[in-house]
């Protein structure tokens, strides 16, 4: 997702968004532990999306 949308939408929807990658990060972690992933990318990516929701956050603060 790019810095740009994020900054377009309000502090609650970036919470539910948070919320929501926190969730599908912690359900990758799994499904690679049970060797179910095949995009080995996914957990960076979702690393990263959550890092730039948490950098627009404090920015609004």
């Amino acid at each position: 997702m790019k810095s740009k949308e994020l900054r377009e939408k309000s502090k609650v929807d970036l919470g539910e968004m948070k919320k929501s990658l926190s969730r599908d990060l912690m359900d990758a972690r799994f499904r690679q532990a049970m060797g179910q992933i095949k995009d080995k990318s996914l957990m960076r990516k979702l690393r990263r999306d959550i890092a730039r929701v948490n950098t627009i956050l404090r920015e609004k603060q």
